[in-house]
């Protein structure tokens, strides 16, 4: 318990620079607070003592703003970096060293029975208001933007963005442990751009059977004068 206890505090180490002492970080670090509540919270739940589970899951989530169902199962040097408004369902696992940022959701889509939230893989980001809903697994080392929307599974080494997320990132490009959220590319301006190129295309083509149906029926008419 105590050796988990320093890899979550030296997690907050490692992914904020902000992090000055041990004293400062156990006092004031609410994502910090919320894993230690959850891991107490869940002993409970493994031990069926549902009601007491919950109990103290709510404490938390009052104290903290960080909804984590006891029934979550989270691995190790979980770090949660302002995490107001972050929620974590009842069947969602969460593999090693994962940062969640503020505003995430790992939630379900409210249709399904037994396992309905997602499965975070090793050295996973999800940026902040980000929402990754359903029964399906987040690879290793991926990363996914602010506000996005995630719906589907996501390969290892990836990167999502967008609304509905799409990956604009994979295998065989360099991954950085922090996400550039300003940097990311938008699937969405490139959708755009490529269907403003159709319509254009389109306009062009129009245009032409115009003129050439202009010309058919000039003939036409040229025709039938000089029968008359």
């Amino acid at each position: 318990m105590f050796r988990n206890m320093r890899s979550d505090i030296q997690a907050v180490f490692d992914n904020d620079p902000a992090a000055r002492s041990i004293f400062e970080v156990v006092l004031t670090y609410s994502g910090l607070h919320a894993v230690w509540a959850h891991r107490v919270a869940h002993a409970f739940y493994r031990r069926r003592w549902f009601t007491v589970a919950r109990i103290i899951s709510q404490v938390s989530r009052f104290m903290t703003g960080i909804e984590i169902h006891p029934g979550a199962k989270i691995g190790r040097r979980l770090f949660i970096d302002h995490g107001m408004g972050v929620v974590i369902g009842e069947t969602c696992e969460i593999g090693d060293d994962v940062v969640l940022y503020q505003g995430v959701t790992l939630g379900g889509t409210g249709k399904e029975t037994g396992k309905r939230h997602p499965t975070l893989g090793n050295n996973v980001v999800v940026g902040s208001g980000s929402k990754v809903i359903g029964s399906f697994t987040v690879g290793d080392n991926s990363k996914i933007g602010a506000n996005a929307v995630v719906l589907k599974e996501v390969p290892p080494n990836s990167t999502v963005v967008g609304n509905p997320g799409r990956i604009v990132k994979r295998d065989g490009v360099s991954m950085q442990h922090k996400l550039d959220h300003d940097k990311l590319p938008d699937p969405l301006i490139e959708s755009l751009r490529h269907m403003e190129k159709q319509i254009e295309d389109l306009k062009t083509e129009v245009e032409r059977l115009r003129q050439e149906l202009r010309q058919t029926n000039g003939g036409v008419h040229t025709y039938e004068s000089k029968s008359v």
